[in-house]
């Protein structure tokens, strides 16, 4: 150890490769000493004379230029998109082999390469003089014959010739400026080159000669210490290489969980102790994520691949859930009707479950100039295949424009009656009954599954004769779990499956309590340790593995980029060039149809104007000059002066969606009380002043446009 020579460790450092690690080094001299600490990138390095340092990786972080002529320093990321040139060495070669087996890259991918001679050189009877510049070609080697380089020499005149050299020829040699570039890759790659001299391209930037230097991240462990250390390779210590000597010495071992896995079934079950703590907690919601901590002990008892399955709670009130569950999961389920909120949703559905069922759970009304159709709550639809139609864009009459649409079948009831007739009758009217009608795929509406099936499932059968996504409801819990958190879910989606590498581990305290690590999703550095297992060697337990898991939104979203990076975005509508003075036409149905929805509904349609959009449709256009009124809300119509005759046109203060029918029927039986009506006006209702009259006009056309 003593005749080992001490070297800086950079410089060391840059000396090894993947292939020559682990190293172990011990510290000479240096800054770092007498115990002190210093904080590197957020990790606290201590060396000492003496210390023994194991060498588990490095890896590339930047380069370390110096000026030669001034001795200062500046760093470059790895990734420097400038140039350099080799600086040609001062120093002269004495022979032409000296000088081709020293070239800073493959002597073949090197070539061609300028050089000179400070003296004559004669070759038989071809002599020349000093000075000369030679172009190195090639080089030649014959059996048998001394080894020779072929040169390309310009001569007096621009007159040029070949000649061969011999490679033992000697002389005073020095190298030319060469044309070819290099980045800092390639640089830090080459050991040749890193042993040169370089300048930028691009002179403004630095004309001086520069000297290379890499910089690594370097993954080390100390033999009296248990964490990993990580510090650059910039650290002005003095290092000796004693891996031979010091082969006995006893290091920890740090280990990924992906390093984990390749490790032979004999080392489980053991005893681990974590170096460092998972890096993220932003991925598990689970009991067990907040106890792994450094320093603390867990109990690995197998590795393996466990399929799992991603399940979402449907977005409400509540915070939407997540969780990560067990294809081993023993409670059951019941399928639970799917809710789509546009015609692609239908159409995605039905490709993946064909004859798919639906019901309507919210009014359109139809648009004809779109080629709309209108729905009522609670018709029933059955998809029957999706084509390309012709149906109307908007943007004038008479023409029309190719559309993907859904061609469906509308379902109805059969009509109540006291007579009693055969089965194959019915069937019959059944089907007379059936209407085709064409939905849009760019088209919104809402809709639910018809489900005829009322079976109990295992969560693996439902992979099995089911598509994803699907709705589910946990009927009855896994007997095996203490507390199982999918019951009492009103209904959960079945988002994905995935078969995940895992780790089966538990704490010592409770080695019978197990969970499952998905060494994918988490990121920690533990050591397998000599302590002996937590429970006699003939009495292993019983394990009951934790088979649900609750997950962050940040999980299902990342698993989200993983499995639909390529789902093609639903269809856009048509472009529309519709005058804002015409609205679009509807059809007498859809009039009739919006006034039977009315009176079935018991609240108002979540998509009707909102309080913010009523304020802006009724304040869109100014008020004409008029005496200052009393003050009201903004979002509050002009007042009415009150009549006694009429206490059902006090609640009619405000203009409500889908009630204009309503409103217009209640005007029409109020009797004129000696004030003339608007000869003008559609209605028949008392005006109290021409200017509320036509401002009312105008926020109930508004009202009833949207």
């Amino acid at each position: 150890m003593a005749s080992t020579t001490a070297l800086p460790l950079q410089q060391l450092i840059a000396s090894l490769d993947d292939t020559s690690l682990p190293k172990i080094l011990q510290v000479c001299s240096g800054v770092y000493f007498q115990g002190s600490i210093y904080e590197i990138s957020g990790s606290e390095v201590c060396f000492s004379t003496g210390d023994l340092i194991k060498v588990t990786g490095i890896e590339l972080l930047s380069v370390c230029c110096e000026d030669i002529c001034n001795n200062e320093k500046f760093e470059l990321p790895i990734n420097h998109k400038g140039l350099f040139k080799v600086v040609p060495e001062e120093m002269p070669y004495s022979t032409i082999e000296e000088m081709v087996s020293l070239r800073p890259v493959g002597l073949e991918s090197c070539l061609p390469f300028t050089f000179t001679s400070r003296s004559k050189m004669t070759f038989g009877n071809f002599t020349l003089g000093a000075g000369r510049a030679f172009t190195m070609i090639s080089v030649e080697r014959c059996e048998g014959q001394e080894a020779q380089v072929r040169c390309h020499v310009r001569g007096q005149q621009e007159v040029s010739a070949e000649v061969c050299i011999p490679l033992s020829s000697r002389g005073e040699f020095y190298e030319c400026e060469s044309e070819e570039c290099f980045t800092l890759q390639e640089i830090m790659s080459s050991t040749c080159l890193r042993s040169r001299r370089f300048r930028f391209v691009n002179t403004t930037k630095c004309e001086r000669s520069l000297v290379l230097s890499p910089i690594y991240q370097v993954h080390a462990v100390m033999n009296l210490r248990k964490n990993v250390l990580k510090f650059p390779s910039s650290l002005e210590v003095d290092v000796v290489d004693v891996t031979e000597v010091c082969k006995d010495v006893n290091f920890v071992t740090p280990l990924t969980l992906t390093e984990v896995l390749s490790q032979p079934d004999e080392s489980f079950p053991a005893v681990v102790e974590i170096l460092e703590a998972p890096e993220t907690r932003s991925l598990f919601k689970c009991s067990w994520l907040p106890e792994l901590n450094k320093s603390e002990h867990l109990v690995f008892h197998k590795k393996g691949t466990s399929a799992m399955i991603l399940l979402s709670t449907l977005k409400s009130r509540r915070a939407q859930q997540y969780f990560l569950v067990s294809q081993q999961y023993g409670g059951r389920f019941r399928r639970r009707p799917r809710e789509f909120n546009s015609v692609y949703e239908v159409y995605v559905a039905s490709i993946q479950a064909p004859g798919l069922k639906v019901s309507v759970t919210r009014n359109c009304e139809e648009v004809e100039e779109e080629g709309l159709p209108a729905l009522s709550v609670g018709d029933q639809l059955e998809v029957v295949r999706c084509e390309i139609m012709e149906l109307p864009c908007g943007s004038g009459e008479g023409q029309r424009q190719s559309v993907e649409a859904l061609l469906c079948q509308r379902l109805q009831e059969p009509d109540d009656g006291d007579d009693d007739d055969d089965d194959d009758d019915e069937v019959v009217k059944q089907e007379d009954k059936r209407e085709e009608i064409v939905l849009p795929l760019y088209m919104q509406g809402h809709f639910v599954e018809i489900l005829s099936d009322n079976k109990k499932y295992k969560l693996r059968d439902l992979g099995k004769e089911f598509s994803l996504p699907l709705d589910v409801k946990v009927v009855s819990r896994d007997t095996e779990l203490e507390s199982d958190p999918l019951v009492g879910l009103a209904c959960v989606r079945i988002e994905g499956a995935m078969l995940e590498p895992t780790i089966q581990a538990s704490f010592p305290h409770k080695p019978d309590h197990c969970f499952e690590i998905p060494t994918q999703w988490l990121s920690m550095s533990i050591s397998f340790t000599k302590d002996p297992l937590p429970w006699p060697s003939d009495k292993p337990p019983k394990c009951h593995v934790d088979r649900v898991t609750e997950v962050t939104d940040t999980f299902f979203y990342e698993f989200r980029k993983q499995g639909n990076s390529d789902e093609p975005p639903p269809p856009r509508p048509p472009k529309r060039n519709l005058s804002s003075s015409d609205p679009p036409k509807k059809s007498s149905k859809s009039s009739k149809k919006s006034s039977k929805a009315d009176k079935s509904k018991q609240q108002p349609d979540k998509s009707a104007p909102t309080k913010e959009m009523a304020s802006l449709t009724l304040n869109s256009k100014r008020r004409p000059p008029a005496p200052p009124p009393p003050v009201i809300l903004d979002d509050q119509p002009p007042p009415i002066v009150p009549r006694k005759h009429s206490a059902a046109e006090k609640s009619m203060a405000k203009a409500l969606p889908n009630t204009y029918v309503k409103m217009e029927d209640s005007m029409k039986k109020v009797q004129p009380s000696g004030v003339a009506a608007d000869v003008d006006s559609d209605h028949d209702y008392e005006l109290v002043d021409d200017t509320l009259a036509a401002m009312m006009k105008t926020a109930q056309e508004s009202v009833m446009y949207y």
